[in-house]
């Protein structure tokens, strides 16, 4: 499995400190994390982070659109199932994947970083 450029890691982890998102698991951080389903990062808060992405990197993302990806708003029933039974486990984590399918992984912003621009 490919890793994560560190400069990249370095920001996810930063970024969910700062805005207070959720805790990173650093050693399950792969290219395979899904930002809105992995990290809790939908709705406004994914807007908020392509831009600091962009930003930070200095990316061109004035093609980017979510038709690509569907836009990440979240599921009231993965939360629940987050709750109750935390996210470690493995079970877990393919019954969210089941109920809700990522829309936005970490291997399309490492793509970004080698190119350029987020597409």
């Amino acid at each position: 499995m490919e890793q994560i450029h560190p400069q990249l890691k370095n920001f996810i982890i930063d970024y969910c400190s700062k805005y207070k998102v959720q805790r990173v698991d650093v050693e399950n951080l792969s290219q395979d994390t899904s930002i809105d389903l992995d990290l809790d990062i939908f709705d406004i808060e994914i807007d908020l982070f392509i831009d600091e992405f962009a930003e930070h990197f200095k990316i061109d993302a004035t093609r980017f659109t979510w038709y690509k990806y569907g836009y990440p708003t979240g599921s009231a029933k993965v939360n629940m199932l987050k709750m109750l039974f935390g996210y470690k486990r493995r079970w877990v984590k393919q019954l969210a994947e089941h109920w809700y399918t990522p829309k936005l992984r970490v291997r399309t912003l490492q793509s970004a970083m080698q190119t350029g621009k987020l597409l």
